[in-house]
């Protein structure tokens, strides 16, 4: 990179030929990278060095990389001044705002798959406020590399087949003991079910519980991923309205449209953070007991709480409770693992295990009985203490910046678990996808809570999602500071 051609073409310019060589190297370096010039991941020239370089004085080098670094768009460390995967995201937004729109095309789907393409695709950003996805520098990959290790050298080739229907029982077991302890469920290893994922536990429920036509409630607002999976089942969607205790069926919901799946996100409901009460979740089951429904748990973030002890899953509350419970290691470890699971009540247990065997062939199984080597000795638990500490940190430290800067305009809502945060605003007439595609822009991804509408029922919640989990503190300053001018 030629930092010296980079500074001179910049200070050409004639809007800035006046400028301090101070901001005009802040100015020349930030250009770059938001062009992707400078890409993310590359590391910077030292200060000493860029300064002989350019013959300017080694402060002036250093002023603009710590604005740099107040932006987000540097992260110094041992290893230097190198540009933030921050900067990757505000490129990817630039191209996308410039690039021409795509027009998909239903050409060779079918009706079925051609009703998903207006369905907002999952996102694969990183970078702040992008929720649901963790502090992955801070999972310990070392060790997971030697239990991975021994995994393999302990491997026959009896385990390069398919595995058991269900899972490895080891990782099954392991699974079952964890929750029963710290969710407050009833099960055994036979009723947990190994998936590739919270996305495909919800496909398999939608296809094997439900037939086309039948009807599936949700929060409204809820989970797109959700709504995907339902609508691909060829279930009809209703959205219930949600308030600060979660899920409110009315009476009437009940009588005219008792439903034949209940999908709920009691702990941390998604997106707008609410945990279900104790009378609501006890009223639901045994409405969905008398009705025959059956009650899908989302508990995908439930390790994660800072204030009062968490209410217990729903599927302990009742004996014999009609409640799937899904759990992921998404969340609580990496989304490349692929790996989640069900609890399935016992008297659904030989049918789906035998829609298993004959559909859905087990695979991963070294993975598998490395991640119950993870579990068993205590690796697991460690880890998600310590992430929960971390979390919390940044938590703080984003009410903090919140109130401090943009309490006015905005009121926080499921702060007390999870990764990520609502913000709503004081004024609903605030049109939250335009805020969320103006902040996109400044390469800052908060989602809109108005997208998040089930079926053709409004809600009335305006706001954005913030996911803090994986954004350090020191860069919360200057990302405050560019959403408070952007909806301000």
């Amino acid at each position: 990179m030629d930092y010296a051609l980079l500074f001179e073409q910049f200070s050409a310019r004639d809007d800035v030929v006046r400028w301090s060589a101070q901001k005009r190297l802040h100015g020349a370096l930030r250009l770059a990278i938001q062009q992707g010039v400078l890409p993310a991941g590359l590391r910077l020239m030292s200060s000493r060095a860029l300064a002989l370089e350019l013959g300017i004085a080694r402060n002036t080098v250093v002023y603009a990389y710590e604005q740099l670094a107040s932006e987000g768009l540097l992260c110094t460390g041992q290893r230097g001044s190198v540009v933030s995967a921050l900067a990757a995201s505000m490129v990817q937004a630039k191209a996308e705002q410039q690039a021409p729109r795509m027009k998909l095309t239903s050409q060779g789907l079918s009706r079925r798959a051609t009703k998903l393409l207006s369905a907002p695709p999952f996102s694969e950003q990183t970078g702040a406020f992008v929720p649901g996805v963790p502090a992955l520098k801070h999972f310990p990959i070392a060790r997971w590399r030697r239990l991975l290790d021994d995994a393999w050298r302990t491997t026959s080739a009896t385990h390069l087949g398919y595995g058991e229907a269900g899972g490895a029982f080891a990782l099954r077991s392991a699974i079952a003991d964890y929750v029963c302890a710290s969710r407050g469920l009833v099960c055994d290893a036979d009723q947990v079910i190994v998936t590739e994922g919270t996305q495909a536990s919800l496909n398999l429920c939608a296809q094997a519980f439900c037939d086309a036509g039948d009807l599936a409630w949700m929060e409204n607002p809820g989970y797109l991923g959700a709504q995907m999976a339902f609508r691909a089942a060829q279930l009809k969607l209703w959205g219930i309205p949600l308030d600060l205790d979660g899920m409110a069926p009315s009476a009437a919901d009940w009588r005219e449209r008792p439903p034949k799946l209940i999908y709920v996100t009691p702990s941390h409901q998604y997106p707008v953070g609410c945990v279900m009460s104790l009378e609501r979740r006890l009223a639901l089951l045994a409405q969905a007991r008398r009705h025959r429904s059956l009650v899908i748990e989302d508990d995908y973030d439930s390790e994660f709480r800072y204030a009062g002890p968490p209410l217990p899953a729903m599927q302990g509350l009742l004996p014999d409770a009609p409640v799937i419970y899904l759990g992921t290691f998404s969340k609580t470890m990496f989304p490349a693992l692929r790996i989640a699971y069900m609890v399935v009540p016992r008297t659904l247990l030989q049918p789906l295990h035998a829609l298993l065997a004959k559909n859905y062939p087990s695979g991963r199984v070294v993975e598998q009985m490395c991640l119950a080597t993870f579990i068993r000795d205590g690796y697991f638990s460690l880890h998600v203490r310590r992430m929960r500490r971390l979390y919390q940190q940044r938590r703080d430290c984003l009410l903090h910046l919140i109130q401090q800067h943009l309490g006015d305009l905005l009121e926080v809502h499921g702060e007390s678990a999870g990764m990520h945060l609502s913000v709503c605003f004081r004024d609903q007439s605030i049109d939250d996808v335009e805020c969320s595609e103006r902040l996109a822009q400044l390469g800052i991804i908060a989602p809109a809570l108005s997208s998040h509408h089930v079926g053709q029922r409004r809600h009335t919640w305006s706001g954005l999602m913030l996911g803090y989990a994986q954004v350090e503190e020191r860069t919360m300053p200057g990302l405050l500071a560019r959403m408070k001018q952007a909806l301000k």
